[in-house]
This record gives C-alpha cells, sequence and structure tokens, in this order.
C-alpha cells in the first residue's frame, strides 16, 4: 500500500456538513469521503493505494479536481484498490456534487 498527501488552497468553504462517502473498496474501485474541516483553508487529500508508483497520476488528477471545484475547508480521504483515473475523477465529481447539493444555500 502506498500513502499520499496533498494540500491545496481553495476559494470555495464548504462549511459545517455532515460526511459523504461515495464508492465501494473492491477489485478496482475506490471509496472517497469528504469530511469538513473548518479549521483549514485548504483541502485536505489522503490517498491509500495498492499501487504503488503512480504518485505523479494521483497529483495531475487531484489537481483537476481542484480546479474544478476549489473546494476549502474539506478533509477527502480516498481509499484505492486500483481505479482508473476516470473513476477517480467520477467519484470525486460524485461527491462534490453532493456537497453542493447539501451545503445550497448555506453562507
Amino acid at each position: 500500500m502506498e500513502k499520499l498527501h496533498f494540500h491545496f488552497t481553495g476559494q470555495h468553504t464548504a462549511g459545517n456538513f455532515k460526511p459523504i462517502l461515495v464508492g465501494v473498496v473492491g477489485s478496482g474501485n475506490l471509496e472517497v469521503m469528504l469530511e469538513p474541516s473548518p479549521q483549514s483553508p485548504e483541502c485536505s487529500i489522503d490517498i491509500t493505494t495498492s499501487a504503488r508508483g503512480f504518485a505523479p497520476i494521483w497529483q495531475a488528477v487531484m489537481q483537476d479536481f481542484q480546479d474544478r471545484h476549489r473546494l476549502s475547508g474539506v478533509t477527502i480521504s480516498i481509499n484505492d484498490m486500483g481505479a482508473t483515473p476516470a473513476v477517480v475523477s467520477l467519484r470525486l465529481d460524485q461527491a462534490a456534487a453532493e456537497l453542493s447539493t447539501r451545503t445550497k444555500g448555506q453562507s
């Protein structure tokens, strides 16, 4: 298993919300959990993956996600069992969509 950590400065503070879980850890898939981190202006991403040596690809996928969503005050945990970059992006976008639905109307 390899553990990776990324931190990004965001612009869209999520506020307080119940944790969001999408996906299922299994052969070729992953789960993504979003949790509030209101004391931090960052989006912190912790990844545990069974696929070693792919840090540059993870970096690119996480940067693309953050470029599109610009989250702050959020901790993202990813447990991966060999998902493709497309599946990783899909799961992250599903979690971000759920977060947007839950926080709509909050100030």
